[in-house]
């Protein structure tokens, strides 16, 4: 693990700690290949230079947030962003998060990705990988 994350996740009052701790070993587990570092700011992972799933200190607690997850059609990742194909879900304590949901919006992050990498060159425009 990135050893920013580790710091970030340090920096987090208790509950929000040991989520942090949590999401970050799950996703280490279920996406050995992805690189992990601070991305503006907070924890993000990588799979060729694009990002993935990552998660952030939020006023509602702590948002995980996959980048492509409004794909997945999944209920339980209930917040969407508007421009973006990205869904998110916050907790506040680890007896909140549902392992298999999780690891399912991980297997599904594998799967089903889109191009923010290229974002910039493509003035916006979003287009599918996978």
């Amino acid at each position: 693990m990135h050893p920013g994350t580790l710091k970030y996740n340090e920096q987090q009052e208790q509950n929000h700690k040991v989520v942090c701790d949590w999401l970050a070993l799950q996703i280490n587990r279920k996406l050995p290949a992805a690189e992990n570092k601070i991305w503006h700011s907070h924890p993000v992972w990588f799979l060729d230079g694009n990002p993935i799933v990552g998660y952030s200190k939020q006023k509602p607690g702590i948002r995980l947030m996959f980048w492509s997850g409004a794909d997945f059609e999944e209920p339980g990742l209930n917040i969407l962003g508007g421009k973006f194909k990205d869904a998110s879900v916050f907790y506040n304590d680890v007896s909140e998060i549902n392992k298999s949901d999780l690891q399912r919006w991980l297997k599904k992050a594998l799967e089903i990705q889109w191009d923010y990498k290229n974002i910039a060159r493509r003035k916006g425009q979003l287009e599918r990988l996978k």
